[in-house]
C-alpha cells in the first residue's frame, strides 16, 4: 500500500475576513475531494487571515499513480484558485 501525501501553503490576498478565507479553503478541499478523491484538511495556520496550510493524502498501489494525481491536483489549484502558492511538497511512503 502506497500513501501519497501533499502539503500546500498558500497566501490568500483577497481575503478580507476569516469568513472569506474559510470559504476559499473549503472550496479547495471540496475540489480536491470531488475531482481527485483526495482526503484533504486544513492542517495549520487556521488563525492566519492571509495564509492557509492544506494537507492531502491518497492511498493507491503505485507511487507513480499517487504522485501524478497529486501533481494534477496542484496544477488545478494553481490555475483555478485565486491564491499565491508559497510552498508545495509531495511525498509517498510504502506501508
Amino acid at each position: 500500500m502506497i500513501v501519497s501525501m501533499m502539503q500546500i501553503i498558500f497566501e490568500i490576498p483577497d481575503a478580507a475576513s476569516i469568513k472569506d478565507k474559510r470559504r476559499i479553503v473549503r472550496s479547495v478541499k471540496e475540489k480536491l475531494q470531488r475531482r481527485f478523491h483526495i482526503s484533504a484538511a486544513e492542517v495549520d495556520l487556521q488563525d492566519s487571515l492571509s495564509f492557509a496550510h492544506i494537507g492531502g493524502a491518497l492511498v493507491s498501489n503505485s507511487k507513480t499513480f499517487g504522485e501524478s494525481v497529486l501533481h494534477k491536483a496542484f496544477e488545478m489549484i494553481e490555475q483555478d484558485v485565486p491564491v499565491r502558492i508559497q510552498d508545495m511538497r509531495i511525498h509517498s511512503e510504502e506501508f
